[in-house]
């Protein structure tokens, strides 16, 4: 990522609902390290064998995952470039982009939330390039997260790159949390939206973009 780049996107996160980090001042390799290492005792604290050859490298293979993979959101060198054009056909419609991947970790207990999300912005001078939308939600997907804060940052976000409150975000999500322990109920998804601008004021914005917000996947009504 060049400064500039660094620059605009330092002042977009700045005005994203944050997620709860420090600075330990670690380099990536750093981190992978630290956590191979404190992998490899929990996994030895379990009983594991890590002389099996099936077991021994899985403490790096876990340090890598969440640093470059699972968690590689925590870096802002990983935001994605964003495209915006100038919006000189004057398109003032709503723009909506349906059945976005979530697939993020649960910060409680460090399991998947896995779900969709549909994402709609009504442009003002700027258009965004259509994949970006689904980049921003993957960046914020990509930590720790509850599903409230992640549908806040990924409004934030895009409000701040478009110039424009005429944003809606809605995620439908199951939490292996809720499916995997505890309750250990399959079936229950949680649903969380951010309307903002007309999507909050006009009704008839608003009940046109919940419409969009029905669709079949993963064989559940999301």
């Amino acid at each position: 990522m060049t400064k500039d780049a660094r620059l605009a996107t330092k002042a977009i996160l700045a005005n994203v609902t944050p997620t709860p980090v420090i600075d330990n001042g670690l380099s990536e390799e750093q981190k992978i390290e630290a956590i191979a290492k404190n992998f490899k005792e929990i996994l030895t604290t379990l009983g594991l064998d890590l002389s099996n050859d099936s077991l021994q490298d899985s403490p790096k293979r876990i340090a890598k995952m969440y640093v470059r993979e699972v968690f590689k959101g925590l870096n802002d060198e990983h935001f994605p470039k964003i495209t915006v054009i100038e919006n000189d056909m004057a398109y003032d419609q709503m723009i909506v982009v349906r059945d976005v991947t979530i697939l993020s970790t649960c910060e409680h207990h460090f399991v998947t939330i896995d779900g969709k999300a549909t994402i709609a912005y009504i442009p003002g001078k700027k258009v965004i390039g259509l994949s970006k939308i689904n980049r921003i939600a993957d960046f914020f997907s990509r930590r720790p997260q509850v599903q409230e804060r992640l549908t806040k940052q990924v409004a934030d976000c895009l409000c701040q790159i478009l110039g424009t409150d005429n944003v809606a975000v809605h995620i439908n999500a199951r939490h292996y949390c809720v499916i995997s322990r505890g309750v250990q109920d399959a079936r229950s998804t949680t649903i969380t939206s951010d309307l903002r601008g007309d999507f909050k004021r006009r009704v008839e914005t608003r009940n046109e973009f919940l419409s969009h917000c029905t669709t079949k996947t993963l064989g559940l009504e999301l």
